[in-house]
């Protein structure tokens, strides 16, 4: 742990399924400060687990210096600007908010009082996207096609699967493709729940660059897939297998009938992407820096979500 990040005192609210590795993590680290949810009966529970207080909302602003809020989304907005107002520093869940509107309103609190917004967009502290990083330097992207499914587990049901498993593809997909969205077509339909459960989101770039996103939660089974073609050769990951091989000018295997071309192949591995995350944010609290997964980052990506959920609509 980082020198000063011990000095921190970090609440949760909401004591769901993410609320719960939130305050179990904090707890570890020595600096989790209570647990509230409108459920006093779940804060409890976790209260028990971690050795924390149940608190209400007030109070638990009251004990701390930063804030995460792992509710419902249709309950980021309010609760952040609780704590925002309160002079806390936030960590909220992804979806950043429920509308770019209120996205901005976080936005532009944080900055008005010089406080630490970070969302959580986990992906961007794993080992994987960091050995993607590093084994995409110089590689332009002109087709990325993503997969992420996974069989039906009944939690997050409060929002469509676009904004629970493939914003982490949108916001990569961003990331990796510096070009402005300009088009977005998209199929999806509930099958187990009351929003859409599967979606196929087709992404067109101002550069002509394209992207095929998929996400199931109603999978056969769990799939993580990332390919991406350009006239530097090809890239495929396999997030499951921890494998990444490429096709490229230079490749240390030399490639049949591509003279000066071949094979790469690199692994990586895992480490706990949850407490990288938090570690990032306590840091960016102590240094008064810019977290990687800031506001903006994850405006971003919710804007990019929510065409895709006109698109599921108009389809």
């Amino acid at each position: 742990m980082q020198d000063g990040i011990h000095v921190l005192k970090i609440g949760v609210i909401g004591a769901g399924h993410f609320g719960r590795f939130h305050a179990l993590k904090l707890a570890k680290a020595g600096v989790l400060s209570g647990i509230a949810d409108a459920s006093a009966e779940r804060a409890g529970q976790i209260a028990a687990e971690t050795g924390a207080p149940a608190l209400d909302v007030a109070g638990l602003l009251a004990a701390s210096d930063a804030v995460v809020v792992a509710a419902p989304t249709a309950f980021h907005f309010d609760l952040g600007m609780q704590v925002l107002a309160a002079g806390r520093h936030l960590f909220m869940e992804k979806p950043i908010a429920a509308t770019l509107e209120q996205a901005d309103a976080l936005i532009e609190a944080a900055a008005a009082r010089n406080l630490t917004l970070q969302v959580g967009h986990i992906e961007r502290y794993s080992a994987a996207i960091m050995t993607l990083r590093r084994e995409l330097a110089g590689f332009s992207a002109r087709s990325l096609t993503a997969t992420r499914v996974a069989p039906f587990r009944p939690r997050s049901l409060d929002v469509s699967v676009v904004l629970d498993l493939m914003i982490h593809d949108l916001d990569l997909v961003l990331s990796l493709v510096p070009s402005p969205l300009a088009e977005v077509r998209a199929v999806g339909r509930p099958v187990m729940s009351q929003l859409p459960d599967y979606s196929v989101a087709q992404l067109l770039f101002a550069d002509g660059t394209q992207a095929q996103i998929t996400a199931s939660r109603v999978a056969v089974a769990m799939e993580r897939r990332l390919t991406l073609l350009g006239d530097a050769g090809e890239v495929r990951v396999d997030f499951l297998a921890r494998e990444l091989r490429a096709l490229r000018p230079g490749g240390a295997e030399a490639a049949e009938n591509m003279p000066r071309w071949g094979r790469d192949a690199a692994t990586w591995t895992e480490h706990d992407s949850l407490e990288a995350e938090q570690n990032a944010f306590m840091a960016a609290i102590i240094k008064a820096q810019t977290p990687e997964a800031n506001g903006a980052i994850a405006r971003a990506a919710l804007s990019a979500a929510l065409q895709v959920e006109a698109a599921m609509r108009g389809a």
